[in-house]
């Protein structure tokens, strides 16, 4: 460890220990996300198999599930945000939320119907939407402006590799109860997946209490009139014109529900399936912190914009494929438009806004995602029943074109 700079709430810089050259906080918050990953993808990876193969539900249905808990993760965000700015206690509200998805998940051994696994989805969803603004807002506060890529880049590569190691767990477990040429997923393999990923999502709680710490905020002597203020003009015109063209291309963005039954739509075996997310997150892992250090030194909106092209390219090639080499190929370049992205979009959000307004900002900018894909999971779901397979790739890979013009003609870095 050695020392660095790193930032209070204020905007300041003091002197604290780090790792890997970047205040402790961006480690932890990267292990709590590494162990609820490994929980959430060994858990809710095979929940469109499981709607389709065991609970006999539609395309459409994949796509409510997908899509409302998604919206639900979109408000909270939004509101947990906003209130991390107000009472000054971005832990709180990333402890609080974590608990939620944790004590959410075992209630998906009692489903046996799509609508009580929608139940247990949308609460695992609230407790992302109340954890996901304060902490990603925790993370800026502990990094300074010049290295803030780097830090998302850490903390997007160890979220990532947690979910990498869930899921290879989530294989084992898949070849020893139903081998390698089923197809179809079981009831007892989805049971112990979830039994399985209950461990990791209570060490990440533990983790988060015992090592993460927060500088006090100065809180507002006068909470409710600050609530109601209605001052104007709190954002850079570029932070709404961003929100703008993230809507656009999230309309495009359904459910990664879709590219599951995509692959089994083409006769992958479930092993395999499995086996292609855990390529997916393996290259969103490896490129995750090079590229937000990139963005450090090359601009934020060329890097978002080279992975919107990625992104476009890969839903053409997931529309156009043939065969099952391409879909493991496929499942690899969609990884990288992730490590591309999630980083780079979420650094370039703290460099739009002042330090006081970051929880709201990211609440805004997680819950026009959340909101958009809402709109996106039933529209794809439908357009997979209605018209075929491919069309919600054509139609996901025809507005990232869109965004990524956007982004280079509108923004000024």
């Amino acid at each position: 460890m050695t020392d660095t700079t790193s930032t209070d709430n204020s905007g300041s810089y003091e002197k604290r220990r780090s790792i890997r050259g970047l205040h402790p906080n961006v480690f932890f918050l990267g292990l709590v996300s590494l162990l609820t990953d490994v929980s959430s993808e060994m858990i809710f990876t095979l929940v469109p198999l499981f709607l389709t193969n065991i609970l006999g539900a539609a395309g459409f249905i994949v796509g409510i599930v997908g899509g409302v808990s998604e919206a639900a993760d979109a408000i909270f965000r939004i509101a947990s945000g906003w209130l991390s700015d107000k009472i000054g206690k971005r832990k709180l509200l990333a402890l609080s939320g974590y608990s939620i998805s944790t004590v959410s998940k075992p209630f998906l051994l009692l489903a046996g119907s799509w609508g009580m696994v929608l139940a247990v989805r949308f609460s695992d969803r609230i407790g992302k939407g109340v954890r996901s603004s304060s902490r990603d807002a925790l993370v800026a506060d502990s990094v300074s402006p010049d290295a803030r890529g780097k830090g998302f880049g850490l903390h997007r590569a160890m979220d990532t590799t947690g979910a990498f190691l869930g899921l290879i767990v989530a294989a084992g477990i898949v070849y020893f109860v139903q081998g390698t040429g089923a197809i179809r997923l079981s009831q007892e393999c989805f049971r112990w997946l979830v039994i399985g990923g209950i461990i990791p999502a209570v060490l990440a709680v533990i983790v988060l209490q015992v090592f993460v710490n927060e500088k006090s905020r100065k809180q507002p002597d006068k909470l409710w009139p600050h609530i109601i203020s209605t001052e104007k003009n709190h954002f850079d015109k570029r932070f709404k014109i961003f929100l703008v063209l993230m809507a656009i291309f999230t309309l495009g963005n359904s459910s990664d529900f879709f590219i599951i039954l995509r692959a089994q739509d083409m006769g992958s075996p479930l092993l395999q399936v499995v086996l292609m997310v855990v390529v997916h997150n393996a290259a969103y892992a490896l490129f995750s912190l090079p590229m937000g250090m990139l963005s450090d030194r090359l601009g934020r909106k060329r890097v978002i914009a080279l992975g919107w092209l990625i992104y476009a390219l890969a839903y053409l090639g997931f529309a156009a494929a043939g065969s099952l080499w391409q879909i493991w190929l496929l499942f690899a370049f969609y990884g990288v438009y992730y490590g591309v992205v999630e980083g780079a979009a979420r650094a370039f959000v703290a460099d739009l806004v002042t330090g006081d307004r970051r929880g709201t900002a990211y609440g805004l900018y997680h819950g026009v995602i959340g909101i958009t894909l809402l709109a996106a999971s039933l529209l794809a779901g439908w357009l997979w029943d209605a018209l075929s397979p491919s069309a919600p790739f054509l139609l996901g890979a025809g507005l990232a074109f869109v965004a990524m013009l956007g982004i280079m003609a509108l923004i000024q870095e």
